[in-house]
């Protein structure tokens, strides 16, 4: 197909759209997001066209695909169990203006406005202004409940209601569809006003007939596009709106409506009941991460376990591959995939949180590897953790370098054999890291922290529940050794080459301790906690003993936070050298400053 044929500018008549879309030629993807119906609105529309103002072109996507669709808008049913066609035209932009122009010419339902009739009408009695008119169209188009006067007992529509009466209110589908019928009741009005051919009110009836039938809806069609530029085309069209991803369209297209015999196939919902089901026996936060993960987490399991599935990879090309049929027949076994997964997070690691795990790439390489595997080895499987989170290259930032880690945990659970490279960590990279970064050492690092398992300063009998980190407001579970706007840091800020927000200097500590130190100098604070085994908090949270020494000396250095960072680097590359297990060999330490 060449460029040409990919996008196509055509038109139609509104009324022809609209019985195209009632007779089930065009269907709206349930990924659309919801319609905003409002009344305001819906006048503005019917203004814009009785002014041949242009409203946009509405996007039709035909492809093959058959996917998940909404059965029906405002109450009128535009999909049917008929039989399915070769080709489906899906509306990607244009679903506000749609339901809008359908209700209101067909009438039906609005979704939270029970009773409400959304047929609009037109006044015909209302005069057009000038070309900057701008307010007449509120009292020209018309909903039933702003003609109907209840029997004369709603005053305010008294008036409205007896031009009604007098067939000087029309609603706009009569003008269209049966404009003999209209124009002959104006005729035979009981005051025989409206004979003459040329009375304003029978042009003002012609001009809103010659609108009806000759203004054009603007359409584009795109067809031979692939699913990922869907995707980016609906992002980019709808920037106010939702992004639409290629969760969303595998959702559409593996939908299966049930019968009698069989249930139907809903992914969105198979996801969401596996995390209700998992509420009840835990409160896990990782049960929130992104539907794009649970899909991807099943992309690799199919790809790896189901023979030719075509689901070669991760990315939205091969993600759009995934049949219903896969996904059942895997999703038991994967469900207990995805909890040892995360319980290993939890359990094993003592990561609480989804925004620590360094790569998100360990949910699809983990997961693969507890599926259907009864000879875990978890301290091998740590060691991988920490080796890749830590290594100083990004050995798990694209699809290409997971596959490379799936084969060789595959190797670890065929074999029992899993081949460690050589290590490196580059000091200065924990030198510089960021208190404010989100990065993938950043999360490592805070990761580090938070399997020590600290314990509070202030009660050590309590441990500090790392579920509140560096992101947004939950910054004050994250305490600065030596606050940023401390006397000392403000003092010695020339003295120090190491920025204090380095996550060097960087301790877990609950909320209420973190806001007792507020910014007091280190000298003093730590004294307060100076008790029985604080060395040894100290210890588990990797700091350096010399910071203690100094508080019970009561005096430290001027370059003291370069000191107290430069040591406490040297605790973490040994805490490292302790979780890795390699040999000297293969563990390289580097410091490129």
């Amino acid at each position: 197909m060449s460029y040409t044929d990919r996008i196509n500018p055509i038109s139609s008549g509104i009324t022809t759209y609209l019985d195209d879309l009632i007779t089930k030629k065009y269907q709206i993807p349930t990924f659309q997001r919801e319609v905003v119906w409002e009344k305001e609105n819906v006048k503005k529309l019917w203004d814009s066209i009785y002014k041949f103002y242009p409203l946009g072109s509405i996007l039709i996507w035909k492809t093959p695909l058959l996917l998940q669709n909404h059965r029906e808008i405002g109450g009128h049913e535009i999909s049917n169990g008929g039989p399915t066609p070769t080709e489906f035209q899906y509306i990607l932009d244009g679903q506000q203006r749609t339901t809008s122009l359908l209700t209101s010419l067909y009438g039906g339902t609005i979704e939270g406005r029970d009773g409400f009739d959304p047929t609009i009408y037109l006044d015909l009695t209302i005069e057009f202004e000038d070309e900057v008119d701008d307010e007449s169209y509120k009292k020209r188009f018309l909903f039933w409940d702003e003609i109907d006067d209840k029997d004369g007992s709603y005053r305010a529509n008294i008036g409205t209601k007896k031009r009604f009466d007098d067939g000087l209110i029309f609603k706009l589908l009569d003008i269209s569809k049966n404009f003999n019928s209209v124009e002959k009741r104006l005729v035979q009005n009981e005051n025989e006003d409206y004979k003459d051919y040329d009375h304003p009110i029978r042009q003002q009836l012609r001009k809103i007939k010659e609108v009806l039938d000759n203004y054009r809806v603007s359409f584009i069609e795109l067809k031979g596009i692939q699913v990922s530029e869907v995707c980016q085309i609906f992002e980019r069209i709808n920037q106010a709106g939702k992004p639409l991803n290629i969760f969303d369209i595998v959702v559409a297209k593996t939908y299966k409506p049930g019968t009698k015999k069989e249930g139907g196939f809903y992914l969105r919902d198979l996801i969401q009941d596996y995390r209700d089901s998992q509420k009840d026996v835990n409160h896990s936060k990782f049960l929130s991460i992104d539907d794009l993960d649970y899909l991807q987490i099943l992309a690799v399991i199919i790809n790896n376990n189901i023979t030719d599935s075509g689901v070669n990879n991760i990315t939205d090309r091969y993600l759009n591959n995934i049949k219903t049929e896969q996904i059942l027949e895997v999703w038991e076994d994967a469900k207990n995939a995805i909890s040892k997964t995360f319980a290993f997070f939890e359990q094993h690691l003592h990561l609480r949180v989804p925004n620590l795990i360094p790569f998100r790439y360990f949910y699809m390489t983990i997961a693969n590897y507890f599926f259907k595997n009864e000879s875990l080895n978890y301290e091998v499987l740590k060691r991988y953790f920490w080796f890749n989170s830590f290594h100083n290259e990004d050995l798990l930032a694209n699809t290409t370098q997971m596959k490379k880690h799936i084969s060789s945990l595959n190797d670890l659970e065929q074999n029992g054999d899993y081949k460690f490279e050589k290590f490196m960590i580059d000091k200065n990279n924990l030198r510089k890291s960021s208190y404010s970064s989100k990065g993938r050492l950043s999360r490592a690092i805070l990761s580090l922290l938070a399997n020590q398992e600290p314990k509070d300063w202030q009660y050590p009998d309590r441990n500090v529940h790392v579920d509140n980190i560096f992101f947004s407001t939950d910054k004050p579970n994250l305490h600065h050794v030596f606050p940023t706007n401390s006397e000392y840091i403000l003092t010695n800020k020339h003295v120090n080459s190491i920025d204090s927000n380095s996550l060097m200097n960087i301790a877990y500590l609950t909320q209420l301790t973190n806001i007792n130190i507020s910014n007091k100098n280190p000298l003093r604070y730590l004294r307060d906690y100076d008790q029985q085994d604080f060395e040894k908090i100290l210890e588990k949270q990797l700091m350096p003993p010399e910071i203690l020494q100094w508080a019970r000396e009561e005096k430290m250095p001027a370059n003291a936070l370069d000191v107290f960072v430069e040591k406490r680097i040297e605790l973490f590359i040994n805490a490292l050298k302790e979780k890795l297990q390699l040999p000297e060999e293969k563990f390289e330490t580097i410091d490129t400053k």
